[in-house]
């Protein structure tokens, strides 16, 4: 019975071929580019989902970026004014500590002569003796002046201890003072030393950052640049898709309106071997196997808008409702780990329940992912698609 069905489909095949032939090859290259495009826009939309997550992440490292920045320039800031007031300080000391170093050196001088001045004195009262008492009395013409020789005699020698015993202490006094001031210096001198080394250590952590948050702006900037390039392919896929869709939309009706006059012959309705007959008197369109680069799990068979299906045997309905890319389908139990799927129905003439052999269950029509009237035919044995041609 198969085989006489298929016979007269080939017959009827030839006897259209030659004013639809052209038409169906043409259909079917469309749809063949129509499906690479669809596939390319797919790839271009998935992409540019790629991209904006891409991008967003790329943003939220910079803000965490941007935040890490400031709270080191802060940071930096501190030190560095931390740091300028140190060296300040630190050049205040110096100029202190040359200061005093120059006064010492002066004090020093001055020692060395007051002491050279009081040795020399000595030497010449030790060489020529200190005059006498009796000495002054015999030069003195009064006794006035006895008294102001011997007054004259004292203050010279009191001035000469007076003024080495104060240069001593003064020297002495300001070799104190720069040696205090020179460990004060050092001090200050290590503690401006680590303050550098935290400023420039907080100086490099900057410079990293403020580095690394330039390479992803140019990340982010390139990212956003190829989004726009894939978006702007992905609106010429779409573009371009539904321009063919149009165009296959076109021959579809040609193809439709060329069939129009072909039907089966009465012997379609007869159940075969396997005890099926055909939900829909038409040309197969599209055959059960390999298509577009996926599994056609069904045939379809072509039929005018509104055409009654019928079920190809007797069972329950389990399934009666929208699903996907099928558009409308039933799906009929027929036991054994038989089922057989109807989809693309423009409405259905039940909901569930049983059915007999030849029952209408609903109407063809083109809806979920169609390009024209036809039912979509499935054949499945525990579940599994079979070519529905081996069981008709």
């Amino acid at each position: 019975m198969a085989r006489r069905i298929v016979c007269s489909l080939v017959l009827v095949l030839l006897l259209v071929a030659p004013a639809s032939g052209a038409i169906y090859d043409r259909k079917q290259s469309i749809d063949d580019q129509l499906s690479s495009i669809q596939s390319k826009l797919a790839q271009a939309r998935e992409r540019e989902a790629s991209l904006s997550a891409e991008i967003v992440s790329v943003s939220q490292r910079i803000q965490a970026l941007e935040g890490e920045v400031g709270d080191v320039s802060s940071r930096l800031a501190v030190l560095e004014e931390d740091l300028a007031l140190h060296q300040r300080k630190l050049d205040r000391l110096a100029e202190l500590f040359n200061l005093q170093s120059e006064r010492l050196a002066f004090l020093r001088a001055q020692y060395k002569l007051t002491t050279d001045r009081l040795g020399a004195r000595l030497v010449a009262v030790y060489e020529d003796g200190e005059p006498s008492t009796m000495d002054v009395l015999l030069d003195a013409n009064n006794f006035s002046d006895v008294l102001d020789q011997l007054d004259y005699l004292n203050s010279i020698a009191a001035q000469d201890r007076g003024i080495v015993k104060n240069v001593e202490g003064a020297r002495n006094h300001m070799r104190d003072l720069r040696a205090r001031t020179g460990k004060t210096k050092a001090r200050v001198a290590a503690v401006t030393r680590v303050v550098k080394i935290r400023t420039e250590q907080q100086r490099s952590l900057k410079n990293q950052l403020v580095a690394r948050q330039q390479g992803l702006s140019a990340a982010r900037s390139s990212r956003k640049k190829s989004l726009v390039a894939v978006r702007e392919d992905a609106r010429h896929f779409a573009s371009e898709a539904a321009a063919l869709q149009a165009q296959s939309a076109n021959l579809a009706a040609q193809i439709h309106a060329s069939q129009a006059t072909v039907t089966y012959s009465a012997g379609d309705s007869t159940p075969s071997a396997s005890g099926l007959i055909w939900p829909v008197s038409g040309p197969v369109v599209s055959p059960f196997g390999w298509r577009w680069g996926r599994m056609h799990e069904g045939i379809d068979i072509a039929a005018g808008y509104g055409t009654p299906i019928a079920a190809a045997a007797a069972g329950v309905v389990i399934y009666a409702g929208w699903m996907g890319g099928y558009g409308n389908l039933i799906i009929i139990d027929h036991g054994g780990g038989l089922a057989t799927a109807y989809a693309h129905q423009s409405s259905f003439a039940v909901g569930g329940g049983s059915v007999s052999q030849g029952q209408t269950i609903g109407y063809v029509g083109c809806t979920g992912h169609c390009f024209g009237p036809h039912v979509h035919f499935e054949v499945r044995i525990n579940g599994s698609p079979v070519d529905p041609l081996g069981y008709l």
